[in-house]
């Protein structure tokens, strides 16, 4: 730069400034030594014209400089950097894109420009941003190993300050050549990879495009030169090799007294298509796998037909298809886990899947046949059972000729299965404690209303204006009972009778009222087999799950066009042997099964996993409370029973319909041995009078007991919880009976019992509760201890205590 083209900081040229002052000086110096004012005038216009003619030719520069420095043309830069293969990007200092190759906007867009391509992962949005401000300041900045796109391709980017004011970035990006790996593979089978692989029989060597040896394995170098420390870098890679007759190889070193490998050619082009170089161009991992002659000629021969026999028997199921995605063969194990063993293979996979499933096997079998990856798995639901989702397992297959697609399967039925039956008694058992719970509560509820009833009634006679109201209430609050009963009945805490007793016996009993029950239309078959054994259960609560079942079967087949059918009842035999077959929560044994059968369509699919749910129903509002089934299923359960449902398609000569099966366990005993004989006179009062500790948490609960008791004559001290009760004991209170609760807060009732009886070993316990009388003697165990069920009347209630007494007396 000339020195009149320097700026000063106002922007005007230094050279120009200094001049002009020069030129103020000479005139006055001309007028200080002359005195002449035309001469100091003739000087100074002289001076003026110069000056003139020198800014004239300054402008003259200036605009060819201006011409010179005109906004560049980027078709012509855009024409240089556009080669085939060439990502170049070019940003000003705003980041904005002013210039890209066509191989950078088919890779990368033109939306974004480096170094906000937000396209990579791992960090790579950070690692361009330091690039571009590192060539801002240093003109130059360079990364690699960045990923840039969804692939597994790894970029190298440089970028480059320049232009006329150095304000515009170059931007140049690179995928990672082959010969990169390369290298990396190379260090990898010279190293650790090598001797990795020279332990499994295989021995490896790294060959450039030109047939050298680039880096060999241990073992490679030990077989092909007998000294493990020779280095074979540059020397012909065929060279250790030799090729018998029938195209086996072995090492030139050993000949054919040697072992034969087969070769596996790996070309490291692993670049897509845009990028990569042929595979006669890259360097290529050549492995020697040992092939033992027990697999060669004639044994393989002898082999294959065991092989074929393996596949059949393999309890995994297997299949083929070709690279096209067509069915080549399968074993029985696939065919059955398919649920097609009659039927065939279809001719692709995709015709194995629900319809919303067909696009994703047909991709993953597509992929997998390309090679492009080893081995995988995708979950779809199987035409067969589409409510079920199973895993389908792919791998590429190699070295059988064409390219092809195993496909693996297993038959998880029995397994679903037993998920489902453990599933289902896990939320059999949950809604059973809840039921239970809520049945206990209501119970106490009741029991206050039926005794109030049961007073009020005591001051009324038929005729008065009130006395209808009060019978109509308590008739209500013993159909409420009666459904707390039913729900006892499902949470398996009801009070049961059972006796020995034999199945066909029950079923004949109840035929004639199931008969009135099905009407005309439903024919009724009762069928019995031969030997069965006894079993011990509440004959009153069997006839109910009969009756329950049969009204169930009467309403599904009245749903069927004109309401007719036929109900089938049988009782049969189960031996030991069947039962290891049967459900896993049924333990083997001997049973004696009540199959009841119908012809009412059968059961459907999404209604099949909540017909024992308490309060569930498919009956219209108002006809029916949802308690039949599950009354039957905690009925059966109590009794230490299993009951199982299942829809029929009519192979037995009937039409479609649902089969229920009860099975009952042998009971080793003679039949009528429990039977109890109830009293046909009440027992005696008590007629001295009785001194009655009352323990009950619920106030009603309490008033209404305490009032009945002392209308019958007793003596009676009420308490609200197990510490006050056990008080009046410890403070030497008499009393010649104890009536309790058994759950309330604090000390329950039988942690009370236990302690008042070391005080007093002798004194009877009454206890009063909603839950099952066997399943509180099993729990509590307490001598001379008796039971009255929720909800009791006040009659009840004082009969009982009158007859404890009176035992108590004898």
């Amino acid at each position: 730069m000339s020195p009149l083209a320097e700026p000063t900081r106002n922007g005007t040229p230094l050279g120009w400034v200094v001049l002009l002052l020069a030129l103020v000086v000479s005139v006055m110096v001309v007028w200080l030594l002359s005195s002449l004012p035309l001469l100091t005038a003739a000087y100074a216009g002289g001076l003026a014209t110069l000056m003139a003619l020198l800014i004239l030719l300054r402008g003259k520069a200036d605009g060819a400089r201006v011409d010179a420095l005109a906004p560049p043309d980027w078709s012509v830069t855009l024409a240089a950097i556009d080669q085939p293969g060439t990502l170049v990007a070019i940003t000003d200092r705003a980041n904005r894109l002013v210039c890209a190759s066509a191989a950078f906007s088919s890779r990368f867009g033109v939306e974004k420009a480096p170094p906000n391509l937000a396209l990579g992962e791992d960090g790579a949005d950070e690692i361009l941003l330091k690039t571009a401000r590192e060539a801002w300041r240093e003109g130059r900045a360079h990364a690699s190993h960045l990923a840039l796109g969804k692939d597994d391709l790894r970029w190298e980017v440089e970028a480059l300050r320049a232009g006329r004011g150095e304000d515009h970035l170059v931007w140049r990006f690179r995928p990672e050549s082959s010969e990169d790996l390369a290298s990396d593979v190379g260090q990898l089978v010279a190293g650790p990879l090598g001797k990795m692989l020279d332990r499994a029989g295989v021995v490896a060597a790294l060959v450039s495009p030109e047939g050298t040896v680039r880096a060999a394995s241990p073992a490679f170098v030990d077989r092909a030169t007998g000294d493990p420390s020779t280095t074979l870098a540059g020397r012909e890679f065929a060279d250790f090799l030799r090729l018998d007759e029938r195209e086996r190889i072995y090492f030139a070193r050993s000949g054919r007294e040697g072992e034969p490998f087969k070769l596996v050619h790996v070309p490291l082009n692993d670049l897509d298509e845009n990028w990569t170089v042929g595979p006669e161009d890259a360097p290529s991992l050549m492995l020697l796998m040992e092939a033992h002659a027990a697999v060669a000629d004639n044994a393989a021969s002898d082999t294959a037909p065991k092989v074929e026999a393996l596949i059949e028997a393999l309890p995994l199921g297997l299949a083929m298809t070709d690279r096209d995605g067509r069915f080549l063969f399968a074993n029985p194990s696939f065919l059955r886990a398919i649920g097609r063993p009659d039927k065939g293979l279809p001719t692709f996979p995709s015709d194995l899947v629900v319809r919303e499933d067909k696009s994703a096997i047909s991709d993953a079998v597509r992929r997998f046949g390309k090679g492009g990856v080893a081995s995988g798995d995708v979950a779809v639901r199987l035409a067969s059972a589409p409510e079920e989702p199973v895993s389908l397992g792919l791998a590429s297959m190699r070295g059988l000729g064409e390219p092809a697609v195993l496909l693996t399967l297993a038959d998880s039925r029995e397994e679903t299965e037993l998920k489902r039956q453990i599933a289902q008694t896990t939320k059999m058992q949950a809604i059973g404690q809840l039921a239970g719970g809520v049945a206990h509560d209501f119970n106490n509820v009741l029991t206050a209303i039926i005794g109030y009833c049961d007073l009020m009634l005591l001051r009324h006679m038929p005729g008065d204006s009130d006395y209808d109201d009060i019978q109509q209430i308590r008739a209500n609050s013993n159909r409420a009972a009666s459904l707390t009963r039913q729900l006892l009945a499902f949470s398996r805490q009801q009070t049961l009778r059972p006796e020995v007793l034999q199945l066909p016996d029950v079923v004949s009993e109840v035929s004639q009222l199931l008969k009135r029950l099905l009407g005309e239309k439903i024919e009724l078959r009762v069928r019995h087999d031969r030997d069965l054994g006894p079993v011990r259960a509440d004959p009153g609560q069997l006839e109910q799950v009969i009756v329950n079942l049969a009204v169930n079967a009467r309403d599904a087949i009245a749903a069927q066009g004109d309401g007719t059918g036929t109900l089938v009842m049988s009782t049969r035999k189960v031996s030991v042997k069947e039962t290891r077959s049967h459900a896993a929560d049924m333990p083997p044994g001997e049973y004696t099964a009540l199959i009841v059968r119908d012809t009412g369509g059968g059961i459907p699919p999404a209604v099949m996993g909540k017909i024992f749910d308490p309060f569930f129903t498919t009956k219209e509002l108002g006809k029916g409370t949802g308690l039949g089934l599950s009354t039957v299923y905690g009925i059966i359960r109590q009794s230490g029973g299993h009951v199982y449902v299942e829809n029929v398609e009519g192979g037995d000569g009937l039409g479609a319909g649902a089969r229920f099966a009860i099975y009952l366990p042998v009971h080793r005993g003679s039949a009528g041995e429990d039977r109890r004989v109830e009293p046909d006179e009440p027992a005696r009062a008590w007629s001295s009078g009785g001194r009655v500790l009352l323990v009950e948490d619920e106030d009603m609960v309490r008033a209404v007991a305490e009032r009945a008791l002392v209308r019958a004559g007793f003596t009676v001290n009420a308490q609200p919880d197990g510490e006050d009760g056990l008080a009046e004991i410890a403070n030497g209170g008499e009393f010649d009976l104890i009536v309790s609760d058994v759950v309330m807060p604090g000390m329950d009732g039988p942690a009370m019992a236990r302690a008042i009886r070391k005080l007093r070993p002798n004194i009877p316990i009454l206890f009063m509760s909603g839950y099952a009388e066997e399943t509180l003697r099993d729990e509590i165990n307490i001598e001379n201890m008796h039971f009255i069920a929720k909800p009791f009347s006040v009659e009840q209630i004082s009969r009982k205590v009158g007859e404890v007494l009176s035992s108590a007396s004898a």
